[in-house]
């Protein structure tokens, strides 16, 4: 048996673990929550002291991951089984920290990296019938566990104030990038205001669609669970599928240096669609499967011009290992967004051609004339 940390020992014995516990050891490569392996006689757990600086409403967080887990396992869907505390309560509260646990979900593997089309429409999958099983559910409940976390408007608000408060000196030596967030300030509000007058639907969002947010199994390689459930909000179902397709669909790291590397996948793109379209099409309305691209093209712009926000305000949110991580990170987003905008007829003819294949439609009937969001 290993030295169990004294502390640790403390605060898991304030949780219902079945057995005895046999060790406690840090688990995974997160960066936001201190994560935990518990081992015990009969089970594993995963033990997380929460981020109160990012997620300070601790109470709304775990009462928004109560309710869609519990509505999920209601309606027949693996989710996070959260482990009571010894009070009856979901989490623990106290001088050192939020603490919460879960089941430790045996027999699954996850990704950091697209390895392969099929997977990458295996997350799509994933994703869009954890919007489909949603669908139902009032997403008016949650609460935002972020403020205007995916409100383009107001980063772009935001990557105004850091860009006129230029507090370290930065913005004369990145002009071009600057200009270019400025230059797209009349796409930002296509889907607040979508969701503000009801063309397009509230519902449930996971908004931090990362493949290694999926648990896969390790036999037969389909999805079965969705985790990561802190920043589960209401929104547009384009939040989740725009996120997926910024990392999912680029041939390179976020922050790969050389732009040369960097390039929008159109075949990823449609292996995504067809997985996320596939699983969704029961409730997918018109005017969200026509906003698709824009989804896309939104949520990279939007990560683009905060990377350059926090660039300008000198490295304050985004975790850097040197002084133009921030902005290197926003021109492989600026490089997307650009072959984005040259690929949109083909884009949209992909998700036409997918949508089309679901209800024995000839090609292009999902085609609105001119771009989905003028």
């Amino acid at each position: 048996m290993s030295v169990i940390d004294p502390q640790l020992a403390d605060i898991a014995a304030s949780f219902q673990f079945d057995g005895t516990i046999d060790s406690i050891e840090p688990y995974g490569d997160g960066h936001i929550n201190a994560t935990y392996l518990v081992v015990t006689g009969t089970r594993r757990y995963i033990l997380q002291r929460m981020n109160t600086s990012i997620f300070p409403d601790t109470v709304h967080l775990m009462r928004n991951i109560e309710l869609v887990t519990a509505f999920l396992r209601e309606h027949g869907k693996e989710t996070l089984e959260i482990i009571p505390t010894t009070a009856g309560t979901s989490y623990l509260e106290d001088e050192r920290g939020a603490w919460r646990a879960y089941v430790f979900i045996e027999h699954t593997v996850s990704y950091n990296l697209v390895p392969n089309a099929d997977v990458f429409r295996e997350s799509g999958a994933a994703f869009g019938e954890f919007q489909n099983y949603l669908a139902a559910f009032d997403a008016s409940q949650l609460t935002e566990t972020i403020a205007h976390f995916h409100d383009t408007p107001h980063r772009f608000e935001d990557f105004k104030a850091a860009l006129a408060a230029d507090v370290k000196g930065r913005a004369a030596g990145c002009r071009p990038e600057i200009d270019f967030y400025l230059a797209h300030a009349d796409e930002y509000a296509t889907i607040t205001s979508g969701l503000a007058d009801g063309t397009i639907p509230l519902r449930v969002t996971h908004n931090d669609t990362k493949l290694n947010n999926i648990l896969m199994d390790e036999t037969t390689g389909k999805a079965r669970v969705i985790i990561d459930l802190d920043t589960i909000m209401p929104g547009s179902m384009l939040y989740d599928f725009g996120d997926s397709i910024r990392f999912g669909a680029s041939t390179a790291l976020e922050d790969e240096p050389d732009l040369d590397k960097v390039h929008f996948s159109a075949d990823l793109f449609r292996a995504y669609t067809e997985g996320f379209v596939g699983a969704l099409r029961a409730s997918i309305t018109p005017r969200e499967a026509a906003l698709l691209p824009t989804g896309a093209r939104m949520m990279t712009l939007e990560c683009g011009m905060r990377f350059l926000a926090d660039y300008l305000a000198g490295d304050t949110y985004f975790a850097t290992k040197y002084p133009e991580h921030n902005l290197v990170r926003s021109r492989t987003q600026i490089k997307l967004v650009q072959e984005m905008e040259e690929q949109d007829d083909v884009m949209r003819a992909i998700v036409a051609d997918v949508m089309a294949a679901g209800d024995g439609r000839v090609s292009g009937d999902t085609q609105e004339g001119g771009r989905a969001d003028d």
